[in-house]
């Protein structure tokens, strides 16, 4: 892997994710005559999910069918297209046809990451889709092995110049990989990455010390904490975490501005009339401001942010830029 080069924070990050969709959803206007009247669902909708089922994304399309179901009276069925990070579901819902009945499920990355780490891309996650909302996201969690002996951010850099480091992930491209590299070019260290083929593989090896930590999902990485089987050091989100308020996020232990969020949201085909896009809007948040739906999301450690098709789309231009940065830095690269 190539050396990385220190970089400042202002070339590297963007404003906060979740700050950003916060100030885009509070100008979200209500949906327009045209948009009530729009022909949706004028048949059954297909949810396509990118990865298997059980995961966030998989979630949030089986809560958005069963609710759509429940009040649309129309079918809706979620079909889990996994495959190639996520590139094989988001490809067959570029290619599909823009009336409404396919939606997609894309995440940071499907949408950002990919375009920059995959040599043969089959979509273009600009063009080919058309933003309808954000739905939630999730932070990641630094976690060490409890033999590693900093206790906060600025230890670990400091150990880190000191000794060799490496952490794990649950494979090369992933925002928890990703987390790792953007930690390694703020702070000006290099620790190695040790990539798995999923966090199955890698947790046993974290807690054994084969690993020196993980930049794990925080619906996955807090039990292990709160068991006192690891270690947390920050959260990797702009803010803190509502599920751990008392974790610091890594930006406030001295890399300002850092931040890598996992993040999910709703696309359908380019090309969808732009009534049928601001009726599937108005629905999805109509969903997810419902107060069983924002209970059962919040338990899992997801923070909802429903916004515009605007929001969405600002949002996926800027990660797409700051994570071509960041995979650059790294030298990652899958085909």
């Amino acid at each position: 892997m190539p050396q990385l080069v220190r970089t400042s924070v202002s070339s590297v990050l963007l404003p906060s994710l979740l700050s950003a969709i916060f100030l885009l959803a509070a100008i979200a206007v209500p949906m327009s005559s045209a948009a009530q009247s729009a022909p949706w669902p004028g048949k059954p909708v297909k949810i396509v999910v990118t990865f298997p089922p059980g995961g966030a994304p998989d979630t949030l399309a089986r809560v958005l069918a069963d609710k759509w179901g429940q009040s649309l009276g129309q079918s809706f069925t979620v079909d889990n297209k996994a495959g190639a990070g996520g590139n094989i579901g988001a490809d067959f819902v570029a290619k599909s046809t823009p009336d409404g009945a396919t939606l997609v499920v894309g995440t940071v990355g499907t949408h950002a990451i990919n375009p920059a780490l995959y040599g043969n891309m089959p979509y273009n996650n600009l063009k080919d889709f058309t933003p309808i909302a954000f739905l939630a996201s999730t932070p990641n969690l630094l976690v060490l092995n409890n033999n590693v002996p900093a206790k906060n951010v600025a230890e670990l850099i400091v150990l880190a110049r000191k000794e060799p480091l490496n952490f794990g992930s649950s494979g090369s491209g992933t925002s928890i990989h990703l987390s790792g590299e953007l930690f390694n070019t703020l702070a000006g260290v290099k620790m190695q990455h040790i990539p798995y083929k999923g966090r199955a593989q890698a947790v046993p090896d974290l807690l054994g010390g084969r690993i020196q930590m993980i930049f794990d999902n925080m619906p996955s990485a807090l039990p292990l904490v709160k068991a006192g089987e690891v270690r947390a050091l920050g959260v990797t989100s702009a803010v803190r975490s509502p599920a751990a308020p008392n974790i610091p996020t890594i930006a406030e232990q001295g890399l300002p501005g850092f931040e890598a969020t996992s993040w999910f949201a709703l696309f359908a085909p380019a090309g969808l009339p732009r009534d049928v896009q601001l009726r599937i809007n108005a629905e999805t948040l109509r969903v997810l401001t419902l107060p069983d739906v924002q209970a059962k999301l919040a338990a899992l450690g997801l923070e909802v942010a429903p916004g515009t098709p605007e929001a969405l789309a600002s949002l996926v231009q800027s990660e797409t830029t700051k994570w071509a940065k960041v995979v650059k830095d790294s030298g990652a690269k899958l085909d």
